[in-house]
């Protein structure tokens, strides 16, 4: 279960950062702080392409998913960003061109209960269907568990709150895109066919997690700290990418089915647990709107080689 050798590397090299006239709501010295902090290039792992299975027919699949069936796919080279996008990449694009987040025009987004204050635990609106997320007025990439909180000591984290809307404006201002469901599901398998996860068939090798999900009794008996991890957290593996399962869902350009329009979202996140969630799998998928922000959710960059 090795760590496999990395294709050759490639860099795109980020626009400059001068500052723009637009207004977003976060404090302009974080940003300017977090922007300092990130890198002038993008790196990116030139991947081979070919054909693969893509899809499940485990029994750890969720059919109503759209896993299945298994089917086998080509995808043309392409390179990919190691990591997602970090908070402070995020950071330098908005300094760059003042994009506000849909987070920050609709005025919340969601956030899991169990990080967020006393206070907000008791007056944040509960979803109904899945009362652990509450609707957060001011929660935004900045401030992912809303007012008070800010993400000074995340810089390397993935950037969450960001729609998929807010992800291809990234995108654009870097020249590159994000990457389609099979280019994603090609990557995270890493030369491994027909596994679950990045490094092979067995979830937890020698009993240690090898990614970031939640540990202990889901929603509200954490074993672990619960909430994102530095983008490179764990090892890389396959085609040298980190956390392709785990940490933060990624949004990629499909829509789920033919008659479902909502976007596709790959790699799971901290939140996933095996008591309700088992989509910390290299097929598994959901699906959501492209305005919608999550706290758990981010974005990973593409480019056509």
């Amino acid at each position: 279960m090795g760590v496999e050798e990395e294709e050759s590397p490639a860099e795109v090299a980020v626009p400059g950062r001068e500052s723009s006239p637009e207004a977003t709501g976060a404090d302009p010295g974080l940003l300017a702080d977090l922007a300092a902090r990130a890198s002038q290039d993008l790196p990116m792992i030139a991947l081979p392409g070919g054909q693969f299975l893509m899809g499940s027919d485990d029994p750890l699949a969720y059919p109503e998913d759209g896993e299945g069936p298994v089917r086998r796919v080509e995808v043309a080279p392409f390179a990919l960003a190691p990591t997602t996008v970090t908070v402070a990449q995020f950071a330098a694009f908005v300094v760059n061109t003042g994009h506000v987040t849909d987070a920050e025009s609709f005025g919340d987004s969601l956030v899991f209960t169990g990080l967020l204050s006393p206070d907000l635990q008791e007056s944040a609106p509960a979803v109904a269907a899945t009362p652990w997320w509450r609707q957060v007025s001011g929660a935004a990439w900045y401030a992912p568990e809303g007012p008070g909180s800010d993400v000074r000591e995340r810089a390397d984290h993935p950037v969450t709150h960001v729609s998929r809307r807010d992800a291809e404006a990234f995108a654009a201002w870097a020249g590159v895109r994000l990457p389609s469901e099979a280019e994603w599901e090609y990557a995270a398998r890493g030369k491994h066919e027909q596994q679950p996860y990045p490094w092979g068939a067995e979830r937890e090798p020698h009993g240690q997690p090898w990614m970031n999900t939640f540990q202990g009794e889901f929603p509200d008996a954490p074993s672990a700290p619960v909430g994102t991890m530095p983008a490179d957290a764990f090892r890389p593996f396959g085609f040298g990418l980190y956390n392709m399962t785990g940490n933060v869902w990624e949004w990629t350009t499909d829509a789920f089915s033919s008659g479902d329009h909502r976007a596709v979202l790959r790699g799971g996140s901290y939140m996933c647990h095996d008591s309700y969630c088992r989509r910390y799998r290299t097929s598994a998928r959901t699906g959501s709107t492209p305005d919608t922000s999550l706290g758990h959710t981010g974005f990973r960059l593409a480019v056509d080689i």
